[in-house]
């Protein structure tokens, strides 16, 4: 049976010692008392601190206990000073009846850590009953015709005291025809016999009363009286005779009310009424049997409950009378046996509610277990669930620890229900089963985890102070303070980034904010680390990267670098009169500082002095004629053209032009006469002219350092020369940048134009650019 219990799936079983090895290991290291019954209470016994040999107070800091077999609860332990008082006053009688020596187990208990003490306390008895028989009075019957010497039974006194305080001695009152005889039993126990010394005379005394005394061996004595009452019959020679002197029997404890136990027969030769034979039972060992017997047919039923945790065995005597008086004795051993009617008891010493998460072997739970059947039906299998990281360990006699297999893991499992069984190795099986809940308590062992490695903030440019861009978010399977996560900017590894005036974050919700306003132009994009920190001990952090990209907003309007418009002389461009249709007046040119479709510039005529003579391209800013000069036209015109880029809402500017009509033009810089004009090639050439011209005005870029040579050049010819040369002046900006490559110039150019007279022809010239090449792009 044991085998199979093994095999059962999921179960992880620890089987006992034998009883026998449990009591050799208990007796062998067991501190034994001894104290008199009926002590009064508050009686120190020991001290068990200085008989351990432990400090003072080393019990209290380690948690010492008693614990009391079957709740007799005698002893109290000051565990400060190590005393072991009597907490009530005992009666050895109702401890341990007629058990001798009588001695109580008690197990004193170390928590911290755990350790067993094993403590007997023997109670020596006194003398304090006295002998009491079962009966006031003592019938008895002899016939006249008995022959002295004869022996007639007497019912023994009982006394529950045990050795020289229980029954010593039966006396009987001086006469002349009887005395007593004292006799022992098996078990020790007196009992006495009434011995005929005389023969009796019916005729001269019909009845005869004497008194019976039982004496203990107390000191003093105690003793009890009986009255024996005879009566003397008429001859009766045969006494009946038992078959058997001693009946041994055994029956199951769990044995119905009114089962027959056995049956005694006793044969009497006499005849007639002589011959009846009455049975009855007298009292064996115990003042009351729960046993009743049949005075006609022998037949010994039960008539109590039979319990073999407090009583194993019975002795009894029979008596067959006859009407005559005569009687004959037997004696009837009952021995009961177990069965298996007592499932296991499961005590818990200590408990423990929470256990740390990172604490190997950590003790749940002090426990023992108890049944008070014998053999295998005592004998107890102890078991928990298998898919548990626990062990159950055995410590001391019946006592068990419940530990940790290993460290646990809180974020895994955070409680457990521990259900612990205790099976019998009876017939059937008994089971107890005990369920405990352990909490697993949080230690700081996950650091929290952003829900992204990294985050992309956009923000649009000149947005407002303190203004909400994002939210980062760290979480942090650990719990309480261990999950409270702190958030905070960490400083960065660019010393031109002045990250604290820039950005800020709520260090409780990660919430990140914008603390001025971002320029797109000044600053497109930058990155930075964010830290969350649980308020664990030690603490536990993590870092995510935040990069912010600022968005173009169209903040900037165009810029005319060609025409100046800030000049302190209008600018004139020259158009001499012959000029064919399509003629380029001049080019308009203009950067935008945004980028994107903020930057996409177009170019539309407002005005002019001449309507349909004019016309601007919309995407490069050639002006051009769009028919030929006729005689009717004025010489001089003024043009308003509007620079306008593609924002929303779009931003421009105004650009005034002044041209002259000229005749005479010198013919090398009159363009050639066109055979036919074609649509496509108008395409190719804008976009040639729009090369040319982002060429031509990237010489503004050495304007700066040609500008003082080209004045005194410009002086010297005029000195020498019918015309004169003028030479356009302005302030540029040091630098127009266009973020993001997409607008008409990227650098910053000044023009230089000279206008010489010679027989009325006039030039229109433009500088060479002298730029790198690569500096610019296609609109």
């Amino acid at each position: 049976m044991e085998t199979a219990l093994a095999k059962t799936p999921k179960k992880r079983q620890v089987v006992f010692l034998t009883i026998l090895l449990l009591l050799w290991e208990a007796g062998s290291e067991a501190i034994r008392y001894s104290i008199p019954e009926e002590t009064e209470t508050g009686y120190l016994v020991a001290n068990l601190a200085k008989d351990l040999g432990l400090r003072v107070g080393e019990l209290a800091t380690r948690g010492a206990r008693i614990h009391h077999r079957g709740n007799k609860e005698l002893l109290q332990l000051d565990a400060e000073s190590g005393n072991l008082i009597l907490k009530k006053k005992p009666d050895r009688e109702v401890l341990c009846g007629a058990t001798e020596p009588c001695i109580l187990h008690f197990q004193l208990i170390l928590e911290n850590p755990v350790q067993f003490f094993q403590t007997d306390l023997q109670l020596t008895d006194i003398n304090d009953h006295s002998p009491e028989f079962p009966h006031r009075e003592m019938p008895l019957k002899i016939q006249e015709s008995v022959q002295p010497g004869t022996v007639f039974p007497l019912k023994a006194a009982q006394d529950p005291d045990i050795g020289s305080n229980a029954v010593q001695n039966y006396t009987v009152n001086p006469n002349l025809h009887f005395h007593v005889v004292t006799h022992s039993r098996a078990d020790g126990r007196k009992y006495p016999e009434l011995v005929l010394d005389r023969a009796l005379d019916r005729e001269e005394q019909p009845e005869l009363t004497l008194t019976l005394t039982a004496v203990d061996g107390g000191s003093p004595p105690k003793s009890g009286t009986t009255t024996v009452r005879i009566e003397v019959v008429d001859i009766n020679d045969n006494a009946p005779q038992f078959v058997q002197s001693l009946y041994e029997v055994q029956i199951p404890e769990n044995s119905p009310l009114d089962a027959l136990v056995l049956t005694v027969t006793a044969r009497d030769l006499d005849a007639g009424i002589h011959g009846n034979v009455a049975y009855s039972l007298f009292q064996g060992g115990e003042v009351s049997q729960p046993f009743v017997i049949d005075q006609v047919t022998g037949e010994i039923r039960l008539k109590g409950a039979l319990n073999f945790e407090a009583t194993t065995y019975y002795t009894m005597e029979i008596v067959a009378a006859d009407n005559g008086g005569l009687s004959g004795k037997c004696s009837v051993a009952i021995q009961v046996l177990d069965v298996n009617d007592n499932a296991p008891k499961l005590t818990i010493s200590s408990l423990t509610s929470s256990i740390p998460e990172n604490v190997p072997e950590a003790v749940a739970a002090v426990f023992s277990v108890s049944d008070p059947d014998s053999g295998d039906n005592g004998r107890m299998v102890c078991s928990i669930q298998n898919d548990l990281p626990f062990l159950l360990k055995p410590t001391f006699e019946n006592y068990y620890t419940l530990v940790t297999e290993g460290p646990l893991d809180r974020e895994n499992r955070a409680e457990y229900n521990i259900t612990i069984t205790v099976t019998d190795l009876g017939t059937p099986r008994l089971t107890t089963q005990h369920t405990i809940t352990v909490q697993v308590s949080d230690v700081n062992d996950n650091a929290p985890a952003f829900t992204q490695s990294s985050y992309t903030l956009f923000v649009e440019e000149n947005n407002s102070p303190a203004l909400h861009i994002g939210t980062i978010s760290a979480t942090d399977s650990d719990s309480g303070s261990n999950a409270h996560i702190t958030y905070s900017l960490l400083p960065t590894h660019d010393p031109q980034l002045d990250l604290s005036s820039l950005i800020s974050i709520n260090a409780d919700n990660g919430q990140l904010f914008a603390l001025r306003a971002l320029d797109y132009e000044a600053l497109k994009t930058f990155e930075f680390r964010v830290g969350a920190t649980d308020q664990g001990s030690p603490a536990l952090s993590s870092q995510a990267l935040v990069r912010v990209q600022v968005l173009d907003a169209n903040d900037n309007a165009p810029f005319v670098l060609y025409p100046l418009q800030n000049a302190s002389a209008p600018f004139t461009e020259l158009l001499p009169r012959a000029a064919e249709p399509g003629y380029l007046v001049t080019k308009v040119v203009a950067v935008d500082r945004d980028s994107g479709q903020n930057a996409w510039l177009s170019f539309q005529l407002l005005k002019s002095t001449e309507p349909g003579l004019f016309s601007v391209w919309t995407h490069n800013g050639e002006v051009r004629t769009s028919r030929l000069l006729s005689e009717r036209d004025v010489p001089k015109h003024r043009l308003l053209l509007l620079v306008k880029d593609n924002g929303d809402p779009p931003r421009s500017a105004s650009v005034t032009l002044h041209v002259l009509v000229v005749d005479g033009f010198p013919q090398p810089y009159l363009p050639l006469p066109e055979v036919a004009h074609d649509p496509a090639q108008d395409e190719d050439a804008l976009t040639l002219y729009l090369v040319i011209a982002l060429a031509s005005v990237s010489s503004l870029f050495l304007s700066s350092v040609l500008l003082f040579v080209g004045v005194r050049l410009c002086r010297r010819t005029r000195a020498t020369s019918l015309g004169g040369c003028s030479v356009t002046e302005g302030h540029f900006p040091g630098q127009l940048v266009d973020v993001s490559s997409t607008g008409t110039l990227s650098q910053g150019y000044q023009y230089e134009v000279c206008l010489t007279g010679d027989s009325g022809t006039t030039d229109f010239k433009f500088f060479n650019p002298i730029i790198p090449s690569g500096l610019f792009q296609d609109p």
